[in-house]
Order: structure tokens, then sequence, then C-alpha cells
């Protein structure tokens, strides 16, 4: 039922647009010539235009309004799932043997490669790595 009435929703949305794209944007409706007296004259055509207009306008906003009800009736929710458990491993040290500084392996990593290397040389200047 829902599907149909989907299809149906989408199928009367393309006609409104038709209609409403073939009236003039004075309200002259398509302007076609023809007999004056016979109904698809240039005055019959807007009033058949807004005519149709308004029903499919109408059918529209009943057929959003019923859909809207059905998607709430049948979207019902009875319970509220509450179960975010996580079964993740914690977070290890990492695999070499770098040590944690405060839980942080750059200041580690920082830490072990100054005791490895000296700040400066022998003969007092700056190391080109620093």
């Amino acid at each position: 039922m829902f599907l149909f009435l989907t299809v149906l929703q989408a199928i009367v949305a393309a006609m409104l647009v038709g209609v409403i794209l073939m009236q003039k944007s004075e309200g002259g409706g398509l302007g076609v010539g023809g007999s004056p007296s016979g109904m698809m004259s240039a005055r019959g055509a807007a009033d058949l235009l807004t005519r149709t207009t308004s029903v499919l306008a109408v059918l529209f906003v009943a057929l959003s309004i019923t859909l809207a009800v059905l998607a709430a009736a049948e979207g019902k929710v009875e319970s509220i799932d509450q179960s975010l458990q996580r079964d993740t491993a914690p977070i290890s040290a990492p695999a070499d043997d770098v040590p944690l500084v405060g839980d942080d392996p750059l200041a580690a990593a920082a830490a072990a490669a100054a005791e490895e290397a000296p700040a400066t040389s022998t003969d007092g200047s700056i190391p080109l790595d620093q």
C-alpha cells in the first residue's frame, strides 16, 4: 500500500509540474488558438489548466499527508535499543622498546633520540639535523 501510494505521489507530482509549466506566466494558459467559442480556446484552455492544477495540488497534499501518517504508523518503535557495548581490546604499548613518557609516545621517542646523540658537537657548533 505504501509503495503504491508513493508511486502515485510521484506520478501526481510529475503531472503537476507539467501542468504548471504549460501555463503562461500571466495566467493566460496555453494560448493555443482554436474556435473562439470552443472549450480549447485560449480562455477555455486557461480555465482547464487552472482547474487541473487545483485538483492535482489538492491530490498531492492529500497523498503527502496520507504517506506521512502511514510512515509514522509503520515505523513506530516499541523500545529503544541501548546496547552500545564496545567489545574492543584496550590499546597496548607500541611493539618496539620505546617506553612511554607520560602516555606520550612522541615524547618518549624524542627522549630516546636525545640520549643516543649528543646535542652539541665537541667544537661547540649545533648539528644540522636539529
